[in-house]
């Protein structure tokens, strides 16, 4: 549990109003960070693109073919990022850091062959229309970003949170420069720029893992092996990023709510302001998440494992247990507490942001909506990481599965419905997904002691 969770201890020992806030700030700049500065950074290149770029609707194409290749390469590589977190967790816990590098390299060739050719495929058949430019750096758009999933999920398990963030800000800022100087070419000129960045941004990241991870032994196709891969963390993996994006998707391809954009990419202006708005408003309760995981929580877990290894009294096994659950609690009932805050704050003043981007104020009930939604999926990941932490995969398998399903049921029902019921699909999903993992996650923390001897004499 090193890295981020000193340095959140560090900054916490200090015990002054200065330190709390050093340390939440801290860790809402390593927890949001990379996602802001990628969302910041297209809209940059979007925004000071207007005056050079002829007809606007090419910047448009430029947002919509950036944020589909998110989407989609994110979903691509939840079949592996879990599993591949769960590996290399296990690697180092059992003192074989050496087999972590060539198994990282391993991966990445799967990845990256997988993703060019699926990329090639859709290139070929989906988008006959566009230029040959606008293909090649779609494809190689797609294979970076998938790759820089990876690298970043890694470097993530092994706790180089810092590392992450500050070559997410050189690759963006790369991206950015690089795209508004080539932006006189237009819509090959602004993707170029921006494909550009992330293979800096890639590079960083490699570089990083090779100079942390030496190893004898170059590549490695050990992690794909049925004992050391979890198909639980497999289906886990992707059924996290598709319940995220499914509900998106809908919007998008729907008649009534999306708009046809470049190709079979579309894009859906009534529901993508509101989602993008309401995300902003999750990075506070984001640091309190990590700060909580991090550091109250990992102590208390470290202790109470270490306590049944080295066969401590049940009575202190037991008091270490009650922290645990106490501190899950208390983490849980501060997100939604400083979530809620941070909702109200941008719920109030969106009013004048609107009016100030010259968006329509009806969009507002959406964006009430979608603040609610967002503040339960921050409670949903914290439940799933105690769930991690517990290695509950059946249960973190079968409630992402759920969010899946309900998502694009509830999503399916609200369209049908009409505008008056846009976004209650996503929140309704995630309020009973929160429901039944709080009641599973209840009982699974009331007989952790069984669980726990039970595992260790299996062992």
């Amino acid at each position: 549990m090193a890295g981020i969770g000193f340095e959140l201890r560090k900054l916490m020992q200090r015990d002054t109003l200065l330190g709390l806030m050093q340390t939440y700030t801290y860790a809402g700049i390593i927890s949001s960070g990379p996602w802001v500065l990628s969302i910041l950074g297209i809209l940059v290149i979007g925004v000071m693109s207007f005056s050079v770029v002829i007809p606007d609707i090419l910047i448009t194409q430029f947002q919509v073919s950036v944020t589909w290749l998110i989407a989609l390469s994110l979903i691509l590589t939840g079949f592996v990022q879990l599993a591949f977190t769960r590996y290399t967790a296990d690697q180092h816990f059992g003192r074989h850091d050496d087999s972590i590098l060539p198994a990282f390299n391993g991966l990445l060739l799967y990845q990256t062959a997988l993703s060019g050719l699926l990329g090639a495929l859709a290139m070929i058949f989906l988008f006959p229309e566009q230029s040959v430019m606008y293909r090649l750096l779609m494809l190689s758009g797609f294979v970076v970003i998938c790759d820089i999933w990876l690298a970043a999920i890694f470097l993530s398990s092994m706790k180089h949170y810092k590392a992450i963030l500050v070559v997410f800000a050189i690759g963006y800022g790369i991206a950015v420069s690089a795209a508004l100087l080539m932006r006189p070419f237009g819509l090959e000129g602004l993707l170029g720029g921006f494909v550009l960045g992330q293979f800096v941004l890639l590079i960083g990241m490699i570089t990083l893992i090779l100079r942390n991870y030496p190893s004898s032994k170059f590549i490695s196709a050990r992690f794909f092996s049925r004992k050391d891969i979890y198909f639980t963390m497999v289906g886990t993996g992707l059924f996290y990023n598709l319940g995220y994006w499914i509900d998106k998707f809908m919007f998008w391809l729907h008649p009534a709510t999306g708009t046809q954009v470049i190709g079979p990419l579309h894009s859906s202006l009534i529901y993508d302001i509101p989602v993008f708005m309401a995300y902003l408003s999750i990075i506070p309760a984001m640091a309190v998440f990590l700060v909580k995981m991090e550091t109250d929580f990992v102590e208390y877990y470290n202790r109470f494992y270490d306590a049944v290894r080295e066969g401590s009294s049940l009575e202190y096994i037991e008091t270490m247990r009650n922290e645990m659950v106490y501190i899950v609690q208390q983490g849980i009932y501060q997100i939604i507490k400083v979530q809620t805050i941070a909702a109200l704050v941008l719920y109030i003043a969106a009013p004048a942001i609107l009016d100030y981007l010259n968006i329509s104020e009806l969009y507002l009930p959406l964006l009430f909506v979608n603040l609610v939604s967002a503040g339960l999926q921050v409670v949903f990941l914290a439940v799933l990481n105690v769930f991690f932490y517990l290695d509950k995969r059946w249960e973190t398998f079968f409630l992402t599965g759920a969010f899946v399903l309900l998502n694009g049921v509830f999503t399916a029902v609200t369209l049908a419905l009409g505008p008056k019921f846009y976004g209650y699909g996503f929140a309704v999903a995630l309020l009973l997904v929160n429901m039944a993992a709080f009641w599973v996650l209840n009982r699974k923390l009331d007989q952790l002691e069984f669980d726990t001897f039970m595992m260790q004499r299996g062992h």
